[in-house]
This record gives structure tokens, sequence and C-alpha cells, in this order.
């Protein structure tokens, strides 16, 4: 099974690299394989090092949220 995550945006290198902050933590992800214009307070989902789309802000905070309430019934 393989789960993408949202991310926001929060520096990109030249067009090609962006940095995305995924609740504190900091990933670097390809902008290569998304067919959006993307910028710096954008959310994209993720997965495998690479964003795949872009999501607006309300879906990217809901799906943390069902992501860390899985982990935490997990523990």
């Amino acid at each position: 099974m393989c789960i993408a995550f949202p991310g926001k945006i929060i520096s990109i290198e030249d067009d090609r690299v962006a940095v995305i902050d995924i609740s504190g933590t900091r990933r670097e992800v390809y902008l290569d394989l998304i067919d959006e214009d993307v910028t710096v307070g954008d959310y994209v989902i993720s997965h495998a090092g690479y964003a795949l789309h872009k999501v607006d802000e309300e879906t990217a905070r809901e799906n943390l949220s069902y992501l860390k309430t899985i982990i935490e019934s997990e523990a």
C-alpha cells in the first residue's frame, strides 16, 4: 500500500524542486510530475519524492488530520 502526504510548499528552487512542510517535517519533492503552476504557500500531495497535484488548504489539513488519527490509533 502507498500513502501520499499533503505538504505546504515553503520554498522552490530552480522551478523544479520544492521544500514542503508535512506537519513539521520538511522534505524535498520534485515538481516534474505536477501539471499546475505552484508557488510558495500552496499545498501539494506528494509521494516518493514527487509532488503529484495541488490541493486546497482545507483538503490538506483534513487529510493530515485523518493520517494523524490513523497513526495514533496504531500506537
